[in-house]
């Protein structure tokens, strides 16, 4: 009975999801539609068709990568809320890395900016990641703003300096087409950073689990002062999650200017650095449940499209649905057990404020 009760806490967030939309039903029936045939449509465009599949897939690699940008500092019991001011500041690493060192063959073009995408990100999670260790600034408050500051930077830049002539909105001149990202579905924009995500989520599955890092990286999160006494550095293991998290969000923002719209624009995220948050717990903090939720998510972007556009329901309940996924997986996180993984995290965040005081200055 308990482990029954254990699967029920764990599968939450999926019941969640199911409220949610037997609620959307109820909308979309109040326009006269029915719910059976635009739930069929929807689910029909995003997963069973050869278009809608490949838009699924080019909205999972953001939404993937900033899931995991939130699940590795919470093993560390920190909230990276800033992974959409990240995606930006590494979209525009890569875009100026992209533009402005013509003359490289292409592979290595592909590989500089994307290190340069990662870079970017990882040197704008390093903010907060200092203010914490150092001043105990909160972290969910300083990455928060900055999201909004990246926004404001990059749309700056791509309304002056790097803005190209005649543009009638805030873009950049378009990437050369030898950084383009290879496909992985013919004639569609479905590109290979999707690939890059899934091998990011397995890696960051087997760190956890079968690697010392993955180790030291839980002790530190369940007990700060015990990882302290084994000599453990409490503010390394900070400092270093939210560098590979802000990475990871910043390939987000790198692989959506090589592989979808190859070039920067202004405000060009849908919030996948938000949504990445609700892919997060919606996987339960699992890196590989990262990837179904993150393909859900992502399908009912597409489809959802693909049903106002069939079934002519109005943009509105569109986004009301959309919003009412959100709104019940965040409920259902309130659902507190004393084995959950949120709640876990929950802990190891307040342990982690009361302890990093305590260690020395490195």
């Amino acid at each position: 009975m308990q482990r029954f009760v254990n699967s029920l806490i764990f599968f939450k967030s999926v019941f969640a999801v199911l409220a949610a939309l037997i609620v959307g039903s109820g909308l979309i029936a109040m326009t006269g539609k029915n719910p059976i045939e635009a739930y069929a449509t929807l689910f029909h465009g995003a997963f069973l068709d050869y278009w809608g599949i490949a838009s699924t897939l080019v909205k999972t690699t953001p939404l993937l990568l900033a899931g995991l940008a939130v699940i590795l500092p919470l093993r560390a019991g920190l909230f990276n809320i800033g992974a959409e001011g990240q995606i930006y500041i590494g979209a525009l690493f890569a875009t100026a890395v992209a533009l402005y060192l013509p003359g490289i063959p292409g592979p290595l073009h592909i590989l500089l900016c994307t290190l340069a995408g990662a870079v970017g990100g990882a040197l704008w999670a390093l903010i907060p990641a200092l203010l914490k260790t150092y001043r105990n600034i909160n972290e969910i408050i300083v990455t928060l703003l900055l999201n909004f500051v990246a926004l404001h930077l990059v749309s700056f830049v791509v309304s002056g300096p790097m803005m190209e002539k005649g543009a009638p909105y805030p873009y950049s001149e378009e990437i050369p087409a030898g950084v383009f990202l290879p496909k992985i579905l013919p004639s569609t924009d479905a590109h290979m950073g999707v690939l890059v995500g899934l091998a990011l989520a397995l890696i960051m599955f087997f760190v956890f689990r079968n690697s010392w890092v993955g180790f030291s990286l839980q002790t530190v999160g369940n007990n700060p002062r015990a990882a302290l006494y084994a000599g453990m550095s409490v503010r390394r293991h900070i400092i270093v999650s939210f560098l590979v998290a802000g990475a990871l969000a910043g390939l987000a923002g790198t692989f959506e200017v090589l592989g979808h719209r190859y070039r920067l624009f202004h405000a060009f995220s849908q919030g996948y650095g938000y949504d990445g948050i609700v892919v997060a717990f919606l996987a339960n903090l699992h890196p590989l449940y990262a990837v179904l939720s993150a393909v859900f998510i992502a399908g009912l972007r597409s489809g959802a499209n693909i049903m106002q556009r069939a079934v002519g329901i109005e943009t509105t309940v569109v986004e009301a649905i959309q919003g009412l996924v959100i709104l019940f997986v965040a409920v259902s996180l309130a659902v507190r057990y004393r084995t959950s993984t949120l709640a876990g995290a929950m802990r190891r965040r307040k342990t982690l404020d009361n302890e990093l005081a305590s260690e020395p200055e490195s």
